[in-house]
């Protein structure tokens, strides 16, 4: 273990301090084919899309991008939280070879020369530009601390936005509470974060929120690099708590069409701790009197999922905002553009609500979609297992670039144009840690076509429990089945697999 980790560390450390340029100089064809990125990445945004089959949603921008590119329909995080997930990505490098499991602890604190996404294409001679929540920040207050942005990646610091994620009345009553501990001489840390009110629907323009703002900042940047190579970032925090949208996309749905999961209890014979019924809904004004046990009236239900269609409407226009500016510019055919969610959501699924933290499949898939200019499959939905640490290499190969020998994933750069080629992945790995009895606890989930395993191993007795959802006839993850003897053989096959990754990376 110590061998190999160490060996992990030195390819970093080649990768940090050659020059990544060095890296990489591509043949004559390869460096006249180098493209832009645009990188859209959008918070706590799951697969609930026009273009994923969704009939409530509107969405229309996105789905035109879809209709150029390409929708991954399985695609995967390796961890549903923000921070661990956002730096498992950019690395390229699973959870356990950063030792990121948390929203406080640094990738560079265990593997401080690593080479991440956006440094690769910096250091080859692209404008490497980070607008608002790339990697994990506090947006209540994202230059005090929670910040998690990552310098040596841009080639100017990371943009941050004025505005506030928060409606009028959430933010006066926020910024009360702000004054209040600075009247009593408290420390905010991460723990007493002021929050206001998790619903909100203001009479607002768009530029008015963070995101908003954002939009109009990615807009100017296109225009200030239109002459450049570039790789520009671009993170919303929208449909992430707390759901404050402008009323008029609130307006898009009528609250009493809405149409609740159906499956709003915990999967059967699952362990209690794997689920996490409501995490940060709690530490909102408008919800801070829910209990853990409690279930919410079906009319909050209904307003909470009202709210996020409304905050992922309002999320769509600001990206087609900055499409359009794409196209006016005339950078299209010279851009690959990529959007995704850092992991998936949870409104009402097993009654959880507005939470991610688990294995299951509500957490752990998101949306991805892919589009290069000239692409010959435009338009195909792809229903290969990918998994997001696949989406750095497919980047440096779809712009010539070698990208470092560490990464943990695959290039499906292929998969955009042919769609006859083979995919070698036949499993999709997450993990989530949880507190059980005292203990930390890591459950390791494996995706493979037909099934998902949970494994869960309690550290002081060595007990492991296992989830195992057949999604060929329970497609929603309702009943666990494997202690059930049909399924031994599949639980027995899984597992090994599990073993077998998890010792290929030498976290066992």
């Amino acid at each position: 273990m110590a061998f190999n980790r160490l060996l992990l560390f030195i390819v970093c450390w080649v990768g940090g301090h050659t020059g990544v340029s060095a890296q990489t100089a591509g043949t004559a064809e390869q460096r006249k084919d180098r493209y832009n990125v645009l990188f859209i990445m959008v918070d706590d945004l799951r697969p609930q899309l026009g273009c994923y089959g969704d009939s409530v949603v509107q969405t229309p921008n996105i789905d035109r991008l879809a209709s150029t590119g390409t929708v991954f329909n399985r695609a995967y995080c390796q961890i549903a939280l923000c921070n661990p997930s956002r730096a498992s990505l950019l690395t390229g490098l699973r959870p356990d070879d950063i030792q990121v499991y948390d929203l406080t602890t640094h990738f560079r604190r265990h593997l401080p020369d690593a080479v991440t996404m956006p440094q690769l294409f910096k250091g080859n001679g692209w404008q490497s530009q980070g607008l608002y929540k790339i990697y994990h920040l506090i947006p209540s207050d994202p230059r005090a601390f929670g910040n998690m942005d990552d310098p040596a990646s841009w080639s100017r610091p990371l943009w941050l936005p004025t505005k506030s994620v928060y409606g009028p009345k959430g933010e006066a009553l926020r910024q009360r509470k702000l004054d209040e501990m600075a009247a009593a001489g408290d420390r905010m840390d991460y723990s007493n974060i002021p929050r206001g009110f998790a619903i909100e629907a203001p009479e607002i323009p768009d530029s008015a929120l963070a995101d908003g703002e954002t939009a109009v900042q990615a807009v100017r940047a296109l225009n200030e690099l239109k002459d450049e190579r570039f790789f520009l970032a671009v993170g919303f925090y929208k449909p992430h708590l707390p759901f404050i949208a402008p009323k008029k996309y609130w307006d898009l749905y009528e609250e009493t069409d809405i149409i609740l999961p159906g499956n709003r209890y915990a999967p059967k014979d699952a362990p209690d701790f794997a689920l996490q019924k409501y995490a940060d809904l709690r530490l909102y004004e408008d919800y801070k009197h829910l209990r853990s046990t409690d279930d919410l009236p079906e009319e909050q239900q209904r307003r909470l999922l009202h709210g996020y269609l409304a905050c992922i409407s309002y999320i769509d226009a600001q990206i087609g905002m900055i499409l359009r500016e794409l196209d006016r510019l005339k950078l299209r055919e010279k851009t690959i553009i990529v959007l995704l969610g850092d992991h998936g959501f949870q409104v009402g699924e097993h009654n959880m609500w507005a939470t991610k933290h688990t294995n299951y499949e509500t957490s752990v898939r998101a949306p991805l979609i892919v589009a290069k200019p000239g692409q010959q499959a435009a338009g195909s939905v792809r229903d290969e297992l990918v998994e997001f640490v696949d989406v750095y290499p497919t980047l440096a190969a779809l712009c010539g670039l070698d990208a470092p020998a560490s990464l943990g994933g695959t290039s499906f750069a292929t998969l955009l144009d042919d769609p006859e080629v083979p995919w070698p992945k036949g499993f999709a790995f997450s993990q989530y840690p949880k507190e059980v009895g005292g203990e930390h606890v890591l459950g390791r989930s494996i995706r493979s076509d037909r099934y998902r395993l949970v494994e869960w191993r309690i550290p002081s007795t060595g007990h492991v429990f296992h989830e195992l959802y057949d999604h060929e006839t329970d497609p929603h993850e309702n009943r666990n089945v494997a202690e059930q003897p049909p399924y031994r053989d599949v639980v027995d096959y899984l597992s090994e697999a599990l073993k077998n990754e998890w010792n290929t990376n030498d976290n066992e």
